[in-house]
């Protein structure tokens, strides 16, 4: 059996800095949201769209983001897409699609208020199978988060 094809890139600003927890077995968890903006003409006039994306990361790519990360840092996300769909106590459907990273590219930091620039991290690069090995038995447990 093939997997159908499930992978995305998105480029955008953390609007919160990232809330980094732990699974009971202690594999970490980073959750962030993404704003991503969309310029098009209309009408002769340019308009723009903003767009907001939740997206997790797991293991040491969790921890890094957790640490990294900041609200409007930069970010160039490459993930796949995951639903989770669950009812309510009222028997109500309800879905919800976030962004879980296989990696996760830290730009520049934005310049402070004086117009110098943020301090420059060091980009830690986390390959994706060490992020998904722990990430996969885990995901169910963590969803509670």
């Amino acid at each position: 059996m093939m997997n159908n094809l499930n992978s995305l890139l998105i480029e955008g600003n953390l609007v919160r800095d990232p809330e980094l927890s732990f699974t009971t077995k202690g594999t970490a968890v980073c959750k962030f949201t993404v704003a991503c903006n969309r310029y098009f003409k209309q009408d002769q006039e340019t308009q723009k769209e903003v767009s907001f994306f939740d997206v997790t990361t797991w293991a040491r790519l969790a921890e890094a983001c957790g640490e990294y990360l900041k609200k409007g840092r930069g970010v160039r996300v490459v993930g796949r897409l995951s639903q989770d769909r669950w009812t309510d106590t009222d028997g109500k459907p309800h879905s919800r699609v976030t962004i879980v990273a296989e990696h996760v590219e830290f730009k520049p930091q934005p310049r402070n208020k004086n117009g110098e620039d943020g301090k420059e991290e060091e980009k830690p690069e986390v390959p994706a199978e060490e992020a998904d090995g722990a990430a996969e038995q885990e995901m169910a447990e963590a969803s509670s988060f």
